[in-house]
């Protein structure tokens, strides 16, 4: 009987991404994360091992920390507007090892809308 338990799973699929997805000064990576609580997001430049820009329902504008879709789309947005402020226009998509499908998804799309290229 196997005692994996799904947080070893995404771990394992979150190395077997990053084995592909890396971010450079040109094209940083955009990581995501999220917990119960709360749903962070990180541009990365793998190359100098450096966090460019981040956002999460930690900062100070959201006024309810939630870990939900409504959430992740304004963490998506705010993302993208302080990425445009530091000259970043492309990125590469690291979804952690999560489906890319709610949370992940509303927060992805809602950076391309606010004009992240991805």
């Amino acid at each position: 009987m196997s005692t994996i338990n799904r947080k070893t799973i995404r771990q394992r699929i979150h190395k077997r991404i990053r084995r592909k997805v890396t971010g450079t000064a040109e094209r940083p990576r955009l990581a995501v994360h999220y917990s119960n609580q709360h749903i962070y997001a990180q541009v990365i430049d793998d190359s100098a091992g450096r966090t460019l820009i981040s956002a999460s329902t930690m900062d100070k504008s959201f006024e309810k920390a939630s870990s939900n879709v409504e959430s992740a789309q304004k963490v998506g947005q705010l993302l993208a507007e302080r990425a445009k402020g530091s000259n970043i226009s492309a990125v590469v998509f690291d979804r952690g090892g999560h489906l890319y499908h709610g949370k992940v998804k509303a927060l992805a799309e809602a950076a391309r809308e606010a004009g992240l290229q991805f």
